[in-house]
Parts: structure tokens; C-alpha cells; sequence
């Protein structure tokens, strides 16, 4: 018996079964160069390899929002000329042409520190697979012929090796690369099933046919377990199956607490797909519209048409509230069709609301649209990365003439829609009172505030040990916003990933949070632990947390409370 630990849990629950190991297909390219007289050759070979990914690609985006991204990029005339240019100039043959200029193009992605965006390098080289299948003369590997129930054990997992599995017999997924948002991890979270990422050593110590336990619980594979250790995880797999049911059972019910206030649990999306599984969970809100994805899945600045039918769709499937963020690009996130000048400090940079202050038309589409989707729902608009009054007055000139001009070109819009910011810097945590009279509500964007707060680097390995959201100064500046906004009469909600930490929940209701914004797979819990508290005994507990000076007193009047 051998167990692997890992920390990235993708999707929590049990499944033990046989392990199914795919097998890699051998995709790298030759590696000669070509004469003068083959590059015309080489050129039309890349040309069909083209059309019949696009052939492929079309079928599948008819039901999938990923492969509609796919389709984009092999059509992308971006990737085309770096080809060409690799064949004509550096005369390379069209195989390692194709493989080098998209691993530049995925080398783009694997260097920003977000999360969701180094998982995008994945979908480049997935576009680049199904090329290079192409012109190998490779089909596609298959897992529609998996037979029994099985636990598929994979070095990594793109949407085309996902599209053509035969979920009904897969009971979880393993995997050594990828992270939390991969597109592995957001299926096995669309088909609530168990899924590890990031386990490494995991193709080197599990083989085919070999039984193993997955538990994405607490992160750990168990290969070839003995009978106590099968015993004992049937019984936790039964505890958690049941447990589960009846959250989801209660799922509809308000997060009200057992003293009677009620605070809205939200969702964050990225996308329509996203907007579409909350809405069919029943969840009341969108806290956070990610409208940067609008951008980043993109071969050029998306129009406010484009922009409009996205936003009009969200608001009529999510018609009681829509939070849509503006553009939040810059920093860790780039733009594929936009060159950013180079920044040794871009998180400190030209990123965010200051990116679209300086591009006042790009500004004036997103604006545009998300008026005009106004008319459709309750939509409202949040600016982030807000510094100053300045830059919150300038802002809202910009949307005041988008007003204008909507009312003169006779198109409905809602006058009145609400606007709000993100609170994400210490500069808005010390000037929260006065923005406090400006806004209509807050958003407390707690994985950058934790970020500046502290000074530290969230992607750096070397400091990561110094991220911590329950640190004294966040808690502080945590109570400092909710507190400034309820003086002044508004909302103070949470779209970081501190709003959907249980161990944070109690802390948050204490301090008073109206409105908690999360991954759709956590609301059901978090509504559950707030449904089942005391709200003035979290106060309690979140005013000793609030008035204590290490991470470790707050965490410990954390835990006497949970424990109580």
C-alpha cells in the first residue's frame, strides 16, 4: 500500500475503483530543416491540417464554449503567420514550425500568475495537438471504449481527450499536471466527481488495473489499499455522499442564520456556461461577472455588440442581481492581440481601471453594452483596482456620456443602474469613507487586498507561506470596509476567494458581510455553516478576531468558536 498526497483538491469526494492510465500519444514533430524547393510544399501541408481542425472544431463549439475558444485560436491569423514565417525564414518543417510558435504563444500564458490564465497555455497546446494529429496522420485517442467503473489516472487532460470520455463509467479524476481551474477540474466539477491535480509522482506510481482510493477530501491517492483501509474509506464515502444530499437539499432555502439575518450567497462566473449552472443551482446572484475572459478569449477587442449579447444573455438567466466587473486585464493577465509595454513591477502597473481610463473607446464599448443589458435584468456595474475619488469621477464621466448617447440614439438602458468598486487596495482601505459617499455599493477583492496589504507576491513559491487572508492587517481592513459602508447606508459584499473559505465564514458574518461571492461548488456549504450559526455570537467572535495582532490568535478564536 503506497499513498500520494497532494494539496490541489479540483472537485472534494471519495471514489475507489480500478485506475485507468491513459496513455500519451507521440505527438512531437520532426525536427529537420526543408530546401527552398519543399517550403511551398510545407506550406499547403499546414493549410489542410488547418481546414481540418476547423472542420472538427466547428462541430464541437456548436455545444461548447471551449472548443469555440479552439476554433478561434486555429483560426487565429497570429498563429498562421508565426508558422509561415518559421517555414519561409528559419526554413523549419511545418511540423516544428507549428510546434515552436505555439509553444511561444503558450509560453505567454504559463508566465502570468493567475491561476485561470496559466491554465489557457493548455488550450493553446491542445489547438496545437490537434494540428500536429493532423499532419502526422494521428487519430484522435479515444476514451469512449472505457469498459466498468474506473478512476482515470492521466499525466494531464485537455477538453479534446474530455469531449469524446464516456463519463457514465468514470468515478473520478488524477492528475500530475494542471491546476484547480484546468478544464480537467471544471468538468469534474460540472459532473461533481472527485478529481486530484498537480499529483506529483502520479504516472510513475500508479498502473493500469491497479485499485486505488481517491480522496479529494483531504488529498490524498491510496494504491493497492488493504482491506481495514477499504473498509474505513467506504464508510467515510457514505457519510460524505449523505452529507452532501442534504446541502443540496437545502440549497434553496435563504443563508439566514438561526437569529434571523440574512446575507446573500453569490456565485463568480466567467462565462455564459458559468452563469447558466448557477442559475439551474437556483443561487440568487452573481457577485462577480469576470468580463476580462470576454477579452482574454479573444483574437481582438471584443465590440459592444459582442459584448451586449454576452451581458443581455447573463442578465435574463440571472434576472435578481448581476455584478459585472470592467475590464481587469494587466498585471498577470495579457491580452493575445495587444502588446503591453514590459513592466518590472505590473501588479503595480498599468493594469485594470487605469487601462481603461487611457483606452476611453475600449471603455465606452464595454460601458455601452453593459447598459444596454441593463434593460434586461438587474445589472450592475463595478470598477476595479479604484485608488482614488479622482479616478472613480473619472470613470463615471466616461459612463455618463455612454448615458448620453444611449438616450439620444433612443436605446433603453436603465438610468438608474447601480455602480460600485472593488476594494482591493490599501489606498481604498484608507480613503474607504469617503468612497464610501460616491459608491452604491463595495466589493472587497480579498486576493489582491491580502496581496498589497501584506507586501507579498501571491504567485511567488519562495513567499507563499506569508499569503494569508486571516492576517491581523486584512481582518482589520476587512472591518474597516464593511464598517465605512454601513455608515454611509450600502452593500459591502466579497467576490475573493476568502468569501468561499469555511474556516472564514463565522469571521466574515461577524464583521458583517452582506453578500458572500464564490465558486458555484462552495455556496452550498457556506450557506449551510451561516444557516447554522448565530449571527450576534459571530459578532463576538469576529470582534476578538478583529482586535488581535497574529494570524495565529485569529485563527485560534476561529476555531474555539467552531468548536464551541
Amino acid at each position: 500500500m503506497k499513498a500520494l498526497n497532494v494539496e490541489k483538491t479540483a472537485s472534494k469526494g471519495f471514489a475507489m475503483g480500478n485506475a485507468y492510465v491513459l496513455k500519451k500519444q507521440d505527438l512531437s514533430a520532426q525536427t529537420h530543416r526543408i530546401g527552398a524547393d519543399e517550403v511551398d510544399k510545407e506550406i499547403e501541408k499546414y493549410q489542410d491540417a488547418i481546414k481540418t481542425a476547423v472542420a472538427q472544431l466547428e462541430e464541437l463549439a456548436k455545444t461548447s464554449d471551449i472548443f469555440a475558444a479552439h476554433l478561434e485560436m486555429a483560426k487565429d491569423p497570429a498563429l498562421y503567420d508565426g508558422v509561415i514565417h518559421k517555414i519561409k525564414t528559419d526554413r523549419l518543417n511545418v511540423q516544428l514550425a507549428l510546434e515552436n510558435t505555439a509553444e511561444e504563444f503558450a509560453a505567454i500564458f504559463d508566465s502570468m500568475e493567475d491561476e485561470y490564465m496559466k491554465e489557457r497555455a493548455a488550450d493553446v497546446r491542445d489547438v496545437r495537438d490537434r494540428l500536429m494529429r493532423s499532419l502526422k496522420g494521428i487519430s484522435q485517442s479515444t476514451l469512449k471504449d472505457i469498459e466498468g467503473k474506473v478512476i482515470l489516472i492521466a499525466e494531464d487532460l485537455t477538453p479534446s481527450d474530455t469531449s469524446n470520455m464516456n463519463l457514465d463509467h468514470v468515478l473520478g479524476f488524477a492528475t500530475e499536471l494542471g491546476g484547480v481551474t484546468s478544464h480537467v477540474a471544471i468538468i469534474a466539477r460540472n459532473m461533481e466527481l472527485p478529481a486530484l491535480v498537480g499529483v506529483k509522482g502520479l504516472m510513475e506510481h500508479v498502473k493500469d488495473k491497479d485499485f486505488i482510493i481517491l480522496d479529494a477530501s483531504n488529498g490524498q491517492i491510496i494504491i493497492n489499499p488493504d482491506e481495514t483501509t477499504i473498509e474505513k474509506y467506504r464508510i467515510l464515502e457514505e457519510e460524505y455522499k449523505k452529507r452532501k444530499k442534504e446541502l443540496e437539499s437545502m440549497s434553496s432555502l435563504p443563508a439566514t442564520t438561526v437569529d434571523g439575518r440574512t446575507v446573500k450567497i453569490y456565485a463568480n462566473v466567467g462565462n455564459l456556461e458559468d452563469v447558466k449552472k448557477a442559475a439551474e443551482r437556483g443561487i440568487d446572484g452573481i457577485g462577480l461577472f469576470r468580463s476580462e475572459f470576454l477579452y482574454m478569449e479573444n483574437t481582438h477587442f471584443p465590440t459592444e455588440e459582442e459584448q451586449f449579447e454576452v451581458y443581455k444573455q447573463a442578465a435574463i438567466l440571472c434576472p435578481k442581481e448581476l455584478i459585472i466587473r470592467t475590464l481587469d486585464i494587466g498585471g498577470d493577465k495579457s491580452l493575445p492581440y495587444y502588446t503591453f509595454d514590459h513592466e518590472d513591477n505590473p501588479f503595480l502597473g498599468w493594469r485594470a481601471i487605469r487601462i481603461s481610463l487611457d483606452l476611453e473607446d475600449v471603455f465606452k464599448a464595454q460601458l455601452r453594452a453593459i447598459l444596454r443589458a441593463s434593460a434586461f435584468g438587474n445589472v450592475k456595474i463595478m470598477y476595479p483596482m479604484i485608488i482614488s475619488q479622482e479616478e472613480l469621477e473619472k470613470a463615471n464621466d466616461v459612463l455618463s456620456k455612454c448615458k448620453q448617447e444611449l438616450s439620444s440614439e433612443g436605446i433603453a438602458f436603465d438610468p438608474d443602474i447601480k455602480v460600485g468598486i472593488m476594494v482591493e487596495t490599501p489606498a481604498a482601505v484608507l480613503c474607504i469613507e469617503n468612497l464610501a459617499k460616491h459608491v452604491d455599493f463595495f466589493s472587497i477583492g480579498t486576493n489582491d487586498l491580502t496581496q498589497y496589504v501584506l507586501a507579498v507576491d501571491r504567485g511567488n513559491k519562495k513567499i507563499a507561506n506569508l499569503y494569508d487572508s486571516f492576517h491581523p492587517a486584512v481582518v482589520q481592513s476587512i472591518k474597516r470596509i464593511i464598517d465605512a459602508g454601513h455608515a454611509e447606508g450600502i452593500e459591502v459584499g466579497m467576490c475573493g476567494e476568502f468569501a468561499g473559505d469555511e474556516k472564514a465564514t463565522v469571521l466574515l458574518l461577524g464583521l458583517g458581510l452582506d453578500e458572500f461571492s464564490m465558486s458555484l461548488g462552495e455556496t452550498a456549504n457556506i450557506k449551510n455553516i451561516i444557516r447554522n450559526t448565530s449571527y450576534e455570537k459571530a459578532k463576538e467572535c469576529a470582534g476578538k478576531a478583529a482586535s488581535v495582532y497574529t494570524i495565529q490568535e485569529v485563527k485560534d478564536i476561529l476555531n474555539s468558536f467552531t468548536n464551541e
